[in-house]
Protein backbone atom coordinates (compact mmCIF):
# COMPACT_ATOMS: atom_id res chain seq x y z
CA UNK A 1 0.00 0.00 0.00
CA UNK A 2 1.01 3.32 0.07
CA UNK A 3 -0.62 6.82 0.69
CA UNK A 4 -3.93 6.72 0.97
CA UNK A 5 -4.80 10.34 0.88
CA UNK A 6 -3.99 13.57 2.62
CA UNK A 7 -5.74 16.37 4.42
CA UNK A 8 -4.62 19.67 5.55
CA UNK A 9 -6.75 21.26 8.37
CA UNK A 10 -6.72 24.12 10.51
CA UNK A 11 -6.09 23.03 14.47
CA UNK A 12 -7.85 26.05 16.57
CA UNK A 13 -9.04 24.62 20.12
CA UNK A 14 -12.11 26.55 20.34
CA UNK A 15 -13.53 24.62 17.55
CA UNK A 16 -13.57 21.60 20.37
CA UNK A 17 -16.87 22.50 21.95
CA UNK A 18 -15.55 22.00 25.64
CA UNK A 19 -13.17 24.24 24.71
CA UNK A 20 -15.09 26.45 22.68
CA UNK A 21 -18.00 26.62 25.54
CA UNK A 22 -20.94 28.16 22.56
CA UNK A 23 -18.24 29.79 20.37
CA UNK A 24 -17.48 27.09 18.29
CA UNK A 25 -20.68 27.96 16.78
CA UNK A 26 -19.13 30.80 14.96
CA UNK A 27 -17.03 28.57 12.68
CA UNK A 28 -19.97 26.25 11.59
CA UNK A 29 -18.44 25.50 8.49
CA UNK A 30 -15.18 24.39 9.06
CA UNK A 31 -16.59 22.25 11.84
CA UNK A 32 -19.17 20.69 9.11
CA UNK A 33 -15.68 20.39 6.65
CA UNK A 34 -13.70 18.65 9.48
CA UNK A 35 -16.48 16.37 10.22
CA UNK A 36 -16.14 15.03 6.48
CA UNK A 37 -12.63 14.30 6.75
CA UNK A 38 -12.78 12.47 9.63
CA UNK A 39 -15.79 10.66 7.97
CA UNK A 40 -13.69 10.14 4.91
CA UNK A 41 -10.76 9.09 7.33
CA UNK A 42 -13.00 6.29 9.30
CA UNK A 43 -13.97 4.92 5.45
CA UNK A 44 -9.79 4.23 4.66
CA UNK A 45 -9.27 2.49 7.58
CA UNK A 46 -5.60 3.42 7.93
CA UNK A 47 -3.36 1.63 9.47
CA UNK A 48 -1.45 4.93 10.61
CA UNK A 49 -2.49 8.71 10.88
CA UNK A 50 0.84 10.78 9.96
CA UNK A 51 -0.40 14.32 11.76
CA UNK A 52 2.38 17.10 10.66
CA UNK A 53 2.05 20.06 13.42
CA UNK A 54 3.63 23.44 13.75
CA UNK A 55 3.44 22.94 17.84
CA UNK A 56 4.83 19.46 18.02
CA UNK A 57 9.05 19.67 18.78
CA UNK A 58 10.84 22.29 16.39
CA UNK A 59 14.35 22.73 15.57
CA UNK A 60 15.68 25.46 13.03
CA UNK A 61 17.98 22.47 11.32
CA UNK A 62 15.99 19.51 12.15
CA UNK A 63 13.21 17.84 12.04
CA UNK A 64 11.97 15.98 14.83
CA UNK A 65 9.40 12.57 15.04
CA UNK A 66 8.06 11.94 18.25
CA UNK A 67 9.93 8.71 19.87
CA UNK A 68 8.28 6.17 22.09
CA UNK A 69 5.69 3.71 22.37
CA UNK A 70 2.67 6.11 23.31
CA UNK A 71 2.04 9.35 23.99
CA UNK A 72 -1.03 11.26 26.37
CA UNK A 73 -2.59 14.78 26.09
CA UNK A 74 -5.18 17.26 27.30
CA UNK A 75 -6.61 20.42 26.53
CA UNK A 76 -6.43 21.03 30.21
CA UNK A 77 -4.10 24.34 29.10
CA UNK A 78 -7.43 25.26 26.83
CA UNK A 79 -9.64 24.74 30.52
CA UNK A 80 -11.26 22.15 29.43
CA UNK A 81 -9.04 18.72 31.18
CA UNK A 82 -11.75 16.66 30.89
CA UNK A 83 -10.95 16.10 27.04
CA UNK A 84 -8.01 13.55 27.25
CA UNK A 85 -5.96 11.70 24.62
CA UNK A 86 -3.95 8.41 24.75
CA UNK A 87 -2.79 7.32 21.42
CA UNK A 88 -0.15 4.44 20.33
CA UNK A 89 3.12 5.46 18.25
CA UNK A 90 4.11 3.00 14.66
CA UNK A 91 7.34 2.58 15.53
CA UNK A 92 7.97 0.79 12.97
CA UNK A 93 7.26 3.57 10.49
CA UNK A 94 9.00 6.17 12.75
CA UNK A 95 12.05 3.52 12.75
CA UNK A 96 12.57 3.89 8.50
CA UNK A 97 11.60 7.08 8.33
CA UNK A 98 14.34 7.91 10.61
CA UNK A 99 16.61 5.10 9.07
CA UNK A 100 15.66 6.66 5.47
CA UNK A 101 16.73 9.93 6.45
CA UNK A 102 20.30 9.00 7.89
CA UNK A 103 21.50 7.15 5.04
CA UNK A 104 20.84 10.29 2.75
CA UNK A 105 22.09 12.28 5.73
CA UNK A 106 19.04 14.07 5.82
CA UNK A 107 18.44 15.84 9.12
CA UNK A 108 15.17 13.76 10.54
CA UNK A 109 15.12 11.56 13.85
CA UNK A 110 13.86 11.04 17.26
CA UNK A 111 16.32 13.24 18.94
CA UNK A 112 15.81 16.10 21.43
CA UNK A 113 12.67 15.38 22.25
CA UNK A 114 11.01 18.92 24.25
CA UNK A 115 7.62 17.94 25.21
CA UNK A 116 6.37 14.27 25.28
CA UNK A 117 3.06 15.21 25.44
CA UNK A 118 0.11 15.70 22.49
CA UNK A 119 -0.04 19.56 21.24
CA UNK A 120 -3.02 21.40 20.09
CA UNK A 121 -1.62 21.39 16.66
CA UNK A 122 -1.89 17.16 16.69
CA UNK A 123 -5.16 17.03 19.62
CA UNK A 124 -7.16 19.16 17.40
CA UNK A 125 -7.54 17.20 14.31
CA UNK A 126 -7.96 14.00 16.35
CA UNK A 127 -10.48 15.17 18.52
CA UNK A 128 -12.61 14.94 15.51
CA UNK A 129 -10.58 11.68 13.49
CA UNK A 130 -11.35 9.75 17.11
CA UNK A 131 -15.07 10.63 16.97
CA UNK A 132 -15.54 8.45 14.09
CA UNK A 133 -12.22 6.18 13.93
CA UNK A 134 -10.85 4.40 16.90
CA UNK A 135 -8.33 2.55 14.71
CA UNK A 136 -4.61 3.15 13.18
CA UNK A 137 -1.73 4.46 15.42
CA UNK A 138 -0.19 7.52 14.80
CA UNK A 139 3.38 9.42 13.64
CA UNK A 140 3.67 12.50 15.04
CA UNK A 141 6.47 15.10 13.25
CA UNK A 142 7.04 18.61 14.15
CA UNK A 143 8.14 21.50 11.29
CA UNK A 144 11.64 22.99 10.94
CA UNK A 145 13.02 26.14 10.14
CA UNK A 146 15.19 24.65 6.78
CA UNK A 147 13.45 25.76 3.90
CA UNK A 148 10.87 24.90 1.73
CA UNK A 149 12.87 22.69 -0.13
CA UNK A 150 13.37 20.33 2.66
CA UNK A 151 10.35 20.19 3.89
CA UNK A 152 9.22 18.83 0.52
CA UNK A 153 11.98 16.37 0.37
CA UNK A 154 10.98 15.28 3.86
CA UNK A 155 7.63 14.60 2.43
CA UNK A 156 9.27 12.22 -0.73
CA UNK A 157 11.04 10.43 2.56
CA UNK A 158 7.89 9.95 4.76
CA UNK A 159 6.05 8.26 1.57
CA UNK A 160 9.02 6.13 0.85
CA UNK A 161 9.25 4.72 4.28
CA UNK A 162 4.97 4.33 3.98
CA UNK A 163 5.92 2.45 0.87
CA UNK A 164 8.95 0.24 2.02
CA UNK A 165 6.44 -1.04 5.26
CA UNK A 166 3.18 -1.44 2.90
CA UNK A 167 1.45 0.47 4.92
CA UNK A 168 -1.99 2.14 4.86
CA UNK A 169 -1.53 5.78 5.86
CA UNK A 170 -2.96 8.99 5.82
CA UNK A 171 -1.56 12.55 6.11
CA UNK A 172 -3.07 15.45 7.87
CA UNK A 173 -1.47 18.48 7.79
CA UNK A 174 -2.27 20.45 10.49
CA UNK A 175 -1.72 24.42 10.63
CA UNK A 176 -3.51 27.35 10.56
CA UNK A 177 -3.71 29.86 7.69
CA UNK A 178 -2.80 33.75 8.42
CA UNK A 179 -3.42 35.45 11.90
CA UNK A 180 -4.01 38.84 10.76
CA UNK A 181 -7.18 38.94 8.52
CA UNK A 182 -9.33 41.12 10.65
CA UNK A 183 -8.53 44.09 12.89
CA UNK A 184 -10.17 42.68 15.87
CA UNK A 185 -8.44 38.97 15.71
CA UNK A 186 -6.24 38.24 18.10
CA UNK A 187 -2.82 39.48 16.23
CA UNK A 188 -4.71 42.61 14.31
CA UNK A 189 -4.57 42.98 9.87
CA UNK A 190 -2.01 42.59 7.85
CA UNK A 191 -2.49 43.25 4.13
CA UNK A 192 -0.43 40.42 3.49
CA UNK A 193 -3.03 37.85 5.04
CA UNK A 194 -5.68 37.99 3.02
CA UNK A 195 -3.40 37.66 -0.34
CA UNK A 196 -2.06 34.78 1.43
CA UNK A 197 -5.32 32.83 2.40
CA UNK A 198 -6.58 33.22 -0.90
CA UNK A 199 -3.01 32.21 -2.46
CA UNK A 200 -3.10 29.27 -0.40
CA UNK A 201 -6.47 28.33 -1.02
CA UNK A 202 -6.41 28.43 -4.44
CA UNK A 203 -2.91 26.67 -4.58
CA UNK A 204 -4.08 23.74 -2.10
CA UNK A 205 -7.43 23.76 -4.19
CA UNK A 206 -6.01 22.77 -7.24
CA UNK A 207 -3.33 20.56 -6.08
CA UNK A 208 -0.47 22.70 -7.19
CA UNK A 209 2.21 22.03 -4.89
CA UNK A 210 5.08 23.36 -7.22
CA UNK A 211 3.52 26.89 -6.70
CA UNK A 212 3.88 26.26 -3.03
CA UNK A 213 7.50 27.28 -3.21
CA UNK A 214 6.39 30.42 -4.55
CA UNK A 215 5.67 31.84 -1.29
CA UNK A 216 8.49 34.26 0.17
CA UNK A 217 9.58 33.48 3.52
CA UNK A 218 9.06 37.39 4.07
CA UNK A 219 5.76 37.47 3.02
CA UNK A 220 4.81 34.42 4.49
CA UNK A 221 5.85 35.87 8.17
CA UNK A 222 4.00 39.18 7.35
CA UNK A 223 0.79 37.25 6.87
CA UNK A 224 2.09 35.02 10.09
CA UNK A 225 0.68 31.65 8.92
CA UNK A 226 1.87 28.63 10.89
CA UNK A 227 1.15 26.01 8.55
CA UNK A 228 3.11 26.23 5.35
CA UNK A 229 5.68 24.11 5.99
CA UNK A 230 2.56 20.85 7.76
CA UNK A 231 1.26 22.01 3.47
CA UNK A 232 4.59 21.30 2.39
CA UNK A 233 5.68 18.35 4.02
CA UNK A 234 2.38 16.62 2.72
CA UNK A 235 2.96 17.96 -0.57
CA UNK A 236 6.69 16.31 -0.93
CA UNK A 237 4.50 12.78 -0.07
CA UNK A 238 2.42 13.37 -3.37
CA UNK A 239 5.48 13.63 -5.12
CA UNK A 240 5.57 12.69 -8.72
CA UNK A 241 1.86 11.59 -7.88
CA UNK A 242 -1.53 13.05 -10.23
CA UNK A 243 -3.75 14.14 -7.00
CA UNK A 244 -7.76 14.95 -7.06
CA UNK A 245 -8.00 18.46 -5.11
CA UNK A 246 -10.98 19.64 -3.18
CA UNK A 247 -10.90 22.33 -0.91
CA UNK A 248 -14.54 21.97 1.47
CA UNK A 249 -14.02 25.36 2.91
CA UNK A 250 -12.40 28.54 4.28
CA UNK A 251 -13.47 30.77 6.76
CA UNK A 252 -11.57 33.85 8.41
CA UNK A 253 -14.33 35.17 10.57
CA UNK A 254 -12.42 34.79 14.01
CA UNK A 255 -8.94 37.00 12.20
CA UNK A 256 -7.31 33.39 11.76
CA UNK A 257 -7.67 31.41 8.38
CA UNK A 258 -8.92 27.78 8.53
CA UNK A 259 -8.85 26.20 5.48
CA UNK A 260 -9.88 22.30 4.61
CA UNK A 261 -8.88 20.63 1.74
CA UNK A 262 -8.65 16.86 0.34
CA UNK A 263 -6.32 15.13 -1.76
CA UNK A 264 -6.47 11.70 -3.35
CA UNK A 265 -4.50 10.18 -5.89
CA UNK A 266 -5.99 9.43 -9.17
CA UNK A 267 -6.13 5.98 -10.80
CA UNK A 268 -2.97 5.89 -12.96
CA UNK A 269 -0.27 4.56 -10.57
CA UNK A 270 2.35 6.11 -13.38
CA UNK A 271 4.80 8.39 -11.85
CA UNK A 272 4.44 11.99 -13.89
CA UNK A 273 7.86 13.88 -14.56
CA UNK A 274 5.51 17.53 -14.35
CA UNK A 275 4.60 16.86 -11.01
CA UNK A 276 7.89 16.45 -9.34
CA UNK A 277 8.50 19.51 -8.28
CA UNK A 278 11.40 19.87 -6.04
CA UNK A 279 13.01 18.62 -9.16
CA UNK A 280 11.89 21.22 -11.32
CA UNK A 281 12.14 23.93 -8.49
CA UNK A 282 15.30 23.04 -7.51
CA UNK A 283 16.67 22.41 -11.91
CA UNK A 284 15.21 25.86 -12.20
CA UNK A 285 16.69 27.46 -8.74
CA UNK A 286 20.06 25.86 -10.17
CA UNK A 287 20.19 27.59 -13.61
CA UNK A 288 18.96 31.00 -11.90
CA UNK A 289 21.71 31.12 -9.64
CA UNK A 290 24.40 29.65 -11.81
CA UNK A 291 23.35 32.58 -14.18
CA UNK A 292 23.31 35.13 -11.33
CA UNK A 293 27.03 34.15 -10.41
CA UNK A 294 28.27 34.81 -13.65
CA UNK A 295 26.52 38.44 -13.40
CA UNK A 296 27.96 39.33 -10.33
CA UNK A 297 30.42 42.09 -10.05
CA UNK A 298 34.14 41.38 -8.46
CA UNK A 299 33.26 42.12 -4.81
CA UNK A 300 30.63 39.21 -4.44
CA UNK A 301 32.94 37.07 -7.37
CA UNK A 302 35.83 37.65 -4.44
CA UNK A 303 33.33 36.88 -1.44
CA UNK A 304 32.40 33.24 -3.14
CA UNK A 305 36.00 32.87 -4.09
CA UNK A 306 37.38 33.20 -0.88
CA UNK A 307 34.67 31.08 0.69
CA UNK A 308 34.47 27.99 -1.36
CA UNK A 309 38.23 27.74 -1.05
CA UNK A 310 38.17 27.82 2.40
CA UNK A 311 35.52 25.57 2.94
CA UNK A 312 37.09 23.08 -0.02
CA UNK A 313 40.48 23.54 0.62
CA UNK A 314 40.96 25.23 4.25
CA UNK A 315 42.80 27.57 2.60
CA UNK A 316 43.08 31.07 2.94
CA UNK A 317 43.39 33.38 0.00
CA UNK A 318 45.73 36.16 0.38
CA UNK A 319 44.86 39.62 -1.84
CA UNK A 320 46.87 39.63 -4.39
CA UNK A 321 46.42 35.63 -5.11
CA UNK A 322 42.49 35.92 -5.52
CA UNK A 323 42.60 38.85 -7.40
CA UNK A 324 44.87 37.14 -9.75
CA UNK A 325 42.27 34.12 -10.34
CA UNK A 326 39.37 36.36 -10.63
CA UNK A 327 41.40 38.72 -13.59
CA UNK A 328 42.17 34.83 -15.26
CA UNK A 329 38.46 34.41 -15.47
CA UNK A 330 38.20 38.02 -17.30
CA UNK A 331 36.72 39.81 -13.97
CA UNK A 332 37.56 43.63 -13.86
CA UNK A 333 38.78 44.31 -10.39
CA UNK A 334 38.19 48.07 -9.37
CA UNK A 335 41.02 49.91 -8.10
CA UNK A 336 38.78 50.19 -4.70
CA UNK A 337 39.17 46.99 -3.63
CA UNK A 338 42.87 47.40 -3.03
CA UNK A 339 43.13 51.13 -3.05
CA UNK A 340 40.24 51.45 0.12
CA UNK A 341 39.89 50.68 3.66
CA UNK A 342 36.03 50.09 4.57
CA UNK A 343 33.87 48.18 6.74
CA UNK A 344 32.00 45.08 4.63
CA UNK A 345 29.05 42.67 5.51
CA UNK A 346 28.92 39.50 3.67
CA UNK A 347 25.57 37.79 3.99
CA UNK A 348 24.86 34.28 2.30
CA UNK A 349 21.81 33.04 1.97
CA UNK A 350 20.61 29.55 0.44
CA UNK A 351 16.93 29.19 -1.05
CA UNK A 352 15.67 32.01 0.02
CA UNK A 353 16.65 31.99 3.81
CA UNK A 354 18.97 33.69 5.81
CA UNK A 355 22.43 31.25 5.87
CA UNK A 356 25.00 33.53 7.38
CA UNK A 357 25.91 37.17 7.66
CA UNK A 358 29.27 38.47 9.58
CA UNK A 359 30.84 41.89 9.09
CA UNK A 360 32.75 44.63 10.53
CA UNK A 361 31.23 48.13 11.14
CA UNK A 362 34.79 50.00 10.71
CA UNK A 363 37.87 48.46 8.56
CA UNK A 364 39.74 46.18 10.23
CA UNK A 365 42.89 45.37 7.55
CA UNK A 366 44.58 47.07 4.78
CA UNK A 367 42.32 47.23 2.02
CA UNK A 368 38.99 46.59 1.41
CA UNK A 369 39.49 43.27 -0.55
CA UNK A 370 41.17 41.76 2.76
CA UNK A 371 38.23 43.06 4.64
CA UNK A 372 35.70 40.82 2.39
CA UNK A 373 37.62 37.56 2.03
CA UNK A 374 38.24 37.68 5.96
CA UNK A 375 34.27 38.27 6.53
CA UNK A 376 32.73 35.90 3.86
CA UNK A 377 34.79 33.00 5.62
CA UNK A 378 33.86 34.08 8.59
CA UNK A 379 29.97 34.28 7.26
CA UNK A 380 30.12 30.76 6.12
CA UNK A 381 31.95 29.07 8.80
CA UNK A 382 31.65 31.14 12.12
CA UNK A 383 28.26 32.50 12.14
CA UNK A 384 27.08 31.61 15.58
CA UNK A 385 23.33 30.85 14.79
CA UNK A 386 24.21 28.24 11.85
CA UNK A 387 26.31 25.46 11.56
CA UNK A 388 29.08 25.74 9.50
CA UNK A 389 28.43 25.75 5.31
CA UNK A 390 29.35 22.49 3.92
CA UNK A 391 30.65 21.83 0.55
CA UNK A 392 27.85 20.47 -1.17
CA UNK A 393 25.90 23.34 -0.24
CA UNK A 394 28.15 25.85 -1.84
CA UNK A 395 25.94 25.45 -5.53
CA UNK A 396 22.78 27.10 -3.65
CA UNK A 397 24.32 30.02 -2.12
CA UNK A 398 23.08 33.78 -2.60
CA UNK A 399 25.71 36.14 -1.79
CA UNK A 400 25.37 39.71 -0.96
CA UNK A 401 28.33 42.11 0.09
CA UNK A 402 27.61 45.48 2.01
CA UNK A 403 30.10 47.81 1.99
CA UNK A 404 29.81 50.38 4.46
CA UNK A 405 30.11 54.44 4.83
CA UNK A 406 31.02 55.68 7.55
CA UNK A 407 28.81 56.15 10.57
CA UNK A 408 27.20 59.58 11.76
CA UNK A 409 25.43 60.23 14.68
CA UNK A 410 21.74 60.98 14.72
CA UNK A 411 19.73 62.87 17.29
CA UNK A 412 16.62 60.56 17.29
CA UNK A 413 15.00 58.10 14.90
CA UNK A 414 13.38 60.97 12.79
CA UNK A 415 16.45 60.77 11.03
CA UNK A 416 16.73 57.49 9.98
CA UNK A 417 14.78 55.69 6.57
CA UNK A 418 14.64 52.20 6.81
CA UNK A 419 15.45 51.56 2.90
CA UNK A 420 18.29 54.22 3.12
CA UNK A 421 20.34 53.97 6.16
CA UNK A 422 21.61 51.55 8.33
CA UNK A 423 21.31 52.02 12.28
CA UNK A 424 23.76 51.38 15.11
CA UNK A 425 22.80 51.26 18.60
CA UNK A 426 25.45 52.12 21.19
CA UNK A 427 25.59 52.13 25.23
CA UNK A 428 28.42 53.67 27.13
CA UNK A 429 29.14 50.54 28.44
CA UNK A 430 30.25 49.10 24.78
CA UNK A 431 27.32 47.13 23.77
CA UNK A 432 26.37 47.26 20.18
CA UNK A 433 23.46 46.19 17.60
CA UNK A 434 23.98 46.85 14.19
CA UNK A 435 21.53 46.39 11.33
CA UNK A 436 22.20 47.10 7.25
CA UNK A 437 19.41 48.95 5.59
CA UNK A 438 16.62 47.56 3.24
CA UNK A 439 15.93 43.83 4.84
CA UNK A 440 13.16 41.77 3.79
CA UNK A 441 11.06 41.86 6.48
CA UNK A 442 11.89 44.58 8.18
CA UNK A 443 9.81 47.79 7.02
CA UNK A 444 9.75 50.54 10.15
CA UNK A 445 12.35 52.10 11.57
CA UNK A 446 11.07 51.05 14.95
CA UNK A 447 11.50 47.68 13.60
CA UNK A 448 14.90 47.95 12.40
CA UNK A 449 16.09 50.25 15.91
CA UNK A 450 14.43 47.33 17.87
CA UNK A 451 16.09 44.57 16.07
CA UNK A 452 19.66 46.25 16.70
CA UNK A 453 18.97 46.76 19.70
CA UNK A 454 18.09 43.33 20.57
CA UNK A 455 21.35 42.24 18.67
CA UNK A 456 23.46 44.34 20.78
CA UNK A 457 21.72 43.18 24.44
CA UNK A 458 20.31 46.66 24.81
CA UNK A 459 16.99 46.84 26.38
CA UNK A 460 14.44 49.56 25.78
CA UNK A 461 14.58 51.66 28.75
CA UNK A 462 18.43 51.72 28.42
CA UNK A 463 20.32 55.04 27.72
CA UNK A 464 21.54 54.65 24.03
CA UNK A 465 22.82 56.23 21.19
CA UNK A 466 22.17 56.18 17.35
CA UNK A 467 24.45 56.49 14.48
CA UNK A 468 23.23 56.05 10.94
CA UNK A 469 25.10 54.89 7.93
CA UNK A 470 24.37 54.22 4.08
CA UNK A 471 25.85 51.31 2.17
CA UNK A 472 26.88 50.07 -1.35
CA UNK A 473 25.05 46.77 -1.91
CA UNK A 474 26.69 44.12 -4.47
CA UNK A 475 24.38 41.45 -5.60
Amino acid sequence: MSVLASFMVPHPPMIVPSVGRGSEKRVEETIRAYEQVAGEIAALSPDTIVITSPHATLYADYFHISPGKKAKGSFSYFRAPDVKFSEEYDEELVDKISEIAYHENFSAGTMGEQEPDLDHGTMVPLWFIRNAYKGGKIVRIGLSGLPLADHYQFGTILARAVNALNRKVVIVASGDLSHKLQDYGPYGFAPEGPVYDERIMDVMGRGAFGELFDFEEAFCDKAAECGHRSFVIMAGAWDGIDVEARALCHQDVTGVGYGICTFYPKASSETREERRFLKIYLSEKEKALADKRASSDAFVRLARLSLESYIREKKKLRVPEALLILEKEGVTIPQELQDTKAGAFVSIHKQGMLRGCIGTIAPTTPSLAQEIINNAISASTRDPRFDPIREEELAWLEINVDVLGEAEPIDSRSELDVKRYGVIVSTRDGRRGLLLPDLDGVDTVDEQVSIAMRKGGIAEHENYSLQRFEVVRHV
